[in-house]
């Protein structure tokens, strides 16, 4: 019971790390309507740059998140004005193969800059809290109140603001939508913030939990689909379910399985959602 009890905590922790990545993946698919397979290397992009301020000009982990966030954000607006934004009236396949351009373009970029051994945050010896046979680390404390904090606010901004409320418009009708006077545009580069923060927020706290390679968010990125497949591609709230459903299945797995296989089980709860279910379980509203 212990064992199992802790590998759900270690499903809780990864869950929520997924929940951001799907959340993000699915507010820009919801709003640009294409699967955009460099999100997985912009989680990376964003684990790096912390890892400079953290390790380099010796930032706290919270301070060096939000800037981190920001210069992740800055570049995915220079791929949508240089890339997306030309192809954007094009078949959404078109869009596609551009983000793998993209994605190969980050990981060969952070592999130039940052090389391609191993690193860490180097916060030092953490003593674990105990409860029972029970171990929980103080970072997966931060990981899982962090997660729920960014998805809380999320929310609030979806359903409260004039620019959440036009998000949802969007996603819903984007031709009437710009019809109404919302300006589409502004839209865009909201959504592109907003599921670019969530994301390199996630990337950083795996990178937290972990160790960071140039490959983290490329090997995360199948679980992510996985999740936003699960819970409905192209619906946040539906994400966060299968984010947490995708986590605790990958390592609640490894009582029968060796943990090698942890993306085999995203991979076949995937497959298993699109021949039952195609449009997830949580079928509904898109935003």
């Amino acid at each position: 019971m212990a064992e199992i009890l802790q590998l759900l905590i270690f499903g809780v922790v990864l869950g929520s790390i997924l929940a951001l990545g799907a959340v993000g993946l699915s507010l820009v698919y919801g709003i640009l309507r294409f699967a955009h397979f460099a999100h997985g290397d912009l989680m990376t992009l964003g684990a790096y740059f912390a890892l400079t301020l953290i390790v380099s000009l010796q930032l706290p982990f919270f301070l060096a998140l939000p800037v981190s966030a920001a210069a992740t954000i800055l570049v995915a607006l220079l791929a949508d004005k240089l890339v997306y934004r030309p192809l954007r009236r094009t078949q959404p396949v078109i869009l596609l193969i551009a983000s793998v351009g993209i994605a190969l373009i980050l990981r060969s970029a952070i592999q130039l800059i940052w090389g391609s051994r191993v690193h860490t945050y180097g916060q030092g010896i953490q003593m674990p809290y105990r409860i029972a046979d029970i171990t929980i680390k103080p970072d997966h404390i931060l990981i899982v109140v962090g997660s729920i904090a960014l998805i809380t606010a999320m929310h609030f901004f979806l359903k409260n603001t004039k620019i959440g409320k036009a998000m949802r418009a969007m996603s819903d009708n984007r031709d009437l939508a710009q019809v109404t006077g919302i300006d589409t545009d502004r839209i865009i580069l909201w959504t592109w913030g907003i599921g670019i923060l969530l994301a390199s927020c996630g990337g950083m706290f795996l990178a937290l939990d972990t160790q960071l390679h140039p490959v983290i968010g490329w090997r995360l990125l199948l679980p992510i689909f996985a999740a936003a497949i699960l819970g409905g591609i192209g619906r946040p709230y539906g994400a966060i379910a299968g984010g947490l459903v995708i986590g605790l299945a990958q390592e609640l797995s490894t009582l029968a399985i060796s943990p090698a296989y942890k993306p085999a089980v995203a991979f076949a709860l995937m497959v298993v959602v699109l021949i039952v279910r195609p449009k997830g379980i949580f079928a509904g509203r898109s935003i």
